[in-house]
């Protein structure tokens, strides 16, 4: 739909809609850009306040993405009058407040529709210098890629909707959704990275392969390392898997090849749509430990190297 509306030309667009990135960039000034993105979603869990933590968690991760720093955000609400009392929207937008105070932005206002069903999310700007935006292309053979959360989000949320998650799995998900892309931004911003996105919607394999196709190189994922959330192998093989799990593969099914030996469940997971998950760096592997172990000493412990990139083959991104 999008390769039928006219695009947009401007000096000073450095980021626009071209190669699906996180986030648009556009610049101020020599030494200053703002990064604007938008995210909403309806609700994943039960309680109102967690809900608004992961959807402000969510938005925020765009930002963190692009190697830029958030600075304000804007409320989104689709609200069903007359079915749910106003305390539950009070909640979600206490919690979204929470998660946008402690990323060190400010709330600035909003906007809210009466909708048939709740919705929620934010608009958030972000900055960063012009010559240290991070995109999701410009990967180079050779490079490791490192993912920074647990995956399986999507299958843990599917389960719980139908009482089938164990509270183990529900607790370690949450924490993971609701928790900031911070750290692991300002760490990467230390390093030569070459490319970055977070792994949100189209699944570790869907951003992967943006990646890959935007930067002329094909990934490749070793399922052995992929850091998983309790619980999440074992549902994703009962078959608890998402809407967006099987668009994603019908999406995908001529980009990618996975390996006979990789067990179906691990192949969903990899394919499941997360909510605020990690983000997904690109870069040299000689710089990849050390990266891994400064996010596992300063708390992001689901930190691991998950693959490499290689010239490009007949697939953009393979599962071994």
């Amino acid at each position: 739909m999008l390769h039928s509306l006219p695009s947009f030309a401007h000096p000073d667009l450095i980021v626009g809609t071209e190669t699906s990135d996180d986030a648009g960039v556009f610049r101020l000034r020599a030494d200053l850009a703002i990064v604007n993105t938008v995210d909403f979603f309806t609700p994943i869990v039960d309680d109102p306040y967690t809900f608004g933590q992961i959807a402000a968690a969510n938005a925020l991760s765009d930002i963190y993405a692009m190697g830029a720093e958030p600075r304000t955000a804007l409320n989104i609400v689709g609200f069903p009058k007359g079915k749910l009392s106003l305390d539950v929207l009070a909640e979600i937008i206490r919690g979204g407040s929470e998660r946008v105070r402690a990323a060190g932005a400010v709330v600035i206002g909003g906007h809210t529709i009466i909708d048939e069903e709740l919705k929620y999310g934010m608009a958030v700007t972000g900055i960063v210098h012009p010559d240290r935006v991070i995109r999701n292309v410009g990967v180079q053979g050779g490079d490791a890629l490192v993912l920074t959360k647990p995956l399986g989000t999507g299958i843990i949320a599917t389960a719980l909707k139908r009482r089938k998650a164990s509270r183990a799995s529900v607790r370690a998900a949450v924490a993971s959704m609701t928790s900031l892309n911070d750290t692991a931004s300002a760490l990467m911003r230390r390093l030569p990275v070459h490319a970055c996105s977070d792994v949100t919607g189209f699944g570790l394999l869907g951003h992967a392969f943006e990646m890959a196709s935007g930067s002329g190189v094909t990934i490749v994922f070793d399922t052995r390392q992929l850091p998983l959330l309790p619980g999440a192998r074992r549902l994703a093989e009962q078959g608890y898997l998402t809407g967006g799990c099987k668009r994603n593969r019908e999406y995908l099914k001529h980009q990618i090849a996975i390996d006979r030996s990789v067990r179906n469940g691990l192949t969903e997971i990899a394919l499941d749509p997360q909510t605020s998950g990690g983000l997904l760096i690109a870069l040299p592997e000689s710089h990849a430990k050390a990266l891994v172990d400064e996010l596992r000493s300063s708390g992001v412990d689901a930190a691991a190297a998950v693959g490499y990139a290689t010239a490009l083959q007949d697939v953009c991104v393979r599962l071994v």
